[in-house]
């Protein structure tokens, strides 16, 4: 009785022992191949098993496969696949329940896929096998054949291979997780790089690097409700920015609301954008919506923010923080829900510093900034831009007008102190005035001091090249990027409240 008691001591301390290695050798590493084989061998080693495996699911959940194994041939282990409820290694998978079959040889269920009964042994071969589980989910099976004695008791190994397959069913299932994070993090990576090179925006045309990154943040901004602050000379194209915004938002359904502010005083800023009574000034013969009444569910666009009077600043930043505004000769307050997209080409931070810009007016409106580069830093968007103005103005105008090579080099050198607008209001202006369908060097107003807008700027920039220059060398091969001179002359940019083109 009391070396009955000890064997029963001493098989207690070696489950206690295997079970606490195993734990150490799964959670010593996330290499689930290497940590599975391990745990076997350390199973077998220490409680006399002929073999043992591990057979996980596969992703369909409809079958199984060896994962690691101890004791098995190569030929062996390819031949241990089963699907769900096929012999017994399929039941114990299906029903999520233990089974134990004392003498495997008599049993019809067992398929010996393996090979376990072509071995020779002295007595008969028990198989015991249990659920592997990741919480409620079924991820497997771990069973092992030993040999036992017609009276062998099995349910110290049941007990001691279902707490072993816990173990790995949590190391399997954090493999998983790990696997399918890194998984998901490839594809987003991937998919950025994808986006980085082909993000586009509705009418807008662009595929420099810069304006790649313009694309990304627009992308990026549209869906929330932050106000955005859009900076850049003028021309860049800031107003089909702020459009192509609203159309990614989840506001695209209501109005978009546009506004110069630069082009109004501040008594009719006033009205414009608050609305006014009837009879609340002379000539207000009726009741008048302003702007953010009529963007209300929408987005209100406010260009040349910049150039709003120190007063009007204040009225404006009270709308901004209580959301809510009374018109001119009003006193009833009326709420809006309205997105503000904000633009300017002024140096803002200047102005703060100097007093002729309200900081808090400032920090409220630039919550996100967007800058748009100049054309002459986004040469490569130029052939592009240069196409579609073209492509327009043949379907407007019912021509076929195209852009010879010299032409081109003329496009790719000039200075563009009016970016994008410039550059579509010079290419309808040769359009028009060319007398045959290939527009050449020699027919741009500038090749011969004849640039309509010559006479408001005069370049003198180490990236600006003269435009005699250009016709001069319109035959070179290379016409990618522009020589220094210092004798440059380039149109200079229109009005500043000009309309932008939809297709900037």
């Amino acid at each position: 009785m009391v070396a009955n008691g000890a064997e029963l001591n001493a098989r207690a301390n070696v489950e206690l022992v295997t079970v606490y290695e195993i734990s150490k050798i799964l959670s010593s590493s996330l290499d689930v191949t290497k940590t599975l084989r391990e745990a076997l061998n350390v199973l077998a080693h220490h409680l006399d098993f002929r073999r043992a495996m591990i057979a996980l699911a596969d992703e369909d959940g409809e079958s199984l496969s060896l994962a690691a194994a101890v004791g098995l041939s190569t030929k062996e282990w390819a031949s241990g696949r089963y699907r769900a409820g096929e012999g017994i290694l399929g039941r114990i998978y299906a029903s999520g329940s233990p089974m134990v079959v004392p003498d495997i040889s008599v049993e019809p269920l067992f398929l010996n896929r393996t090979g376990a009964l072509d071995e020779p042994a002295d007595s008969r071969i028990a198989f015991i096998g249990v659920p592997i589980r990741g919480g409620t989910e079924p991820l497997g099976v771990l069973c092992v054949d030993r040999a036992a004695s017609p009276k062998a008791s099995f349910g110290n190994d049941v007990r001691l291979l279902s707490m072993a397959a816990n173990l790995v069913g949590q190391s399997v299932a954090l493999r998983r997780v790990v696997n399918d994070e890194h998984e998901r993090l490839l594809r987003e990576t991937k998919q950025a790089r994808q986006m980085r090179g082909r993000v586009k925006l509705d009418n807008v045309v662009g595929t420099s690097p810069r304006m790649q990154e313009v694309f990304a943040e627009a992308h990026q901004v549209a869906p929330s409700r932050a106000t955005v602050l859009l900076r850049g000379e003028s021309g860049t194209g800031k107003e089909v920015i702020a459009r192509a915004i609203h159309e990614l938002s989840q506001r695209k359904g209501g109005p978009f609301i546009k506004l110069n502010c630069a082009a109004l005083s501040e008594s009719l800023l006033e009205s414009e954008l608050f609305g006014h009574e009837k009879g609340s000034f002379t000539g207000a013969t009726g009741e008048r919506k302003g702007r953010f009444e009529m963007a209300d569910g929408g987005t209100l666009f406010l260009d040349e923010i910049g150039d709003i009077s120190p007063a009007f600043q204040t009225k404006l930043l009270r709308v901004l923080q209580e959301r809510e505004f009374e018109r001119v000769g009003g006193s009833r307050p009326i709420k809006v829900d309205v997105r503000l997209v904000c633009a300017t080409n002024r140096n803002l931070e200047k102005m703060v510093a100097a007093g002729t810009f309200r900081a808090d007016l400032y920090f409220r409106i630039n919550v996100v900034s967007i800058f748009l580069p100049a054309l002459r830093e986004r040469r490569e968007d130029i052939p592009a831009l240069t196409r579609h103005f073209l492509e327009r103005f043949n379907r407007e105008n019912d021509r076929s007008m195209k852009l010879a090579p010299s032409g081109q080099a003329v496009m790719m050198h000039c200075y563009w102190p009016g970016n994008v607008r410039e550059l579509e209001n010079c290419i309808e202006r040769t359009a028009t005035m060319a007398h045959h369908d290939a527009i050449e060097a020699s027919d741009f107003p500038c090749s011969a001091n004849r640039c309509l807008t010559q006479v408001l700027h005069f370049v003198k920039k180490d990236d600006a090249v003269s435009p005699v220059a250009v016709l001069i060398n319109a035959d070179a091969p290379e016409a990618g990027s522009a020589p220094a001179g210092d004798d440059a002359v380039a149109a200079a940019p229109l009005r500043s409240d000009a309309p932008a083109s939809p297709s900037r």
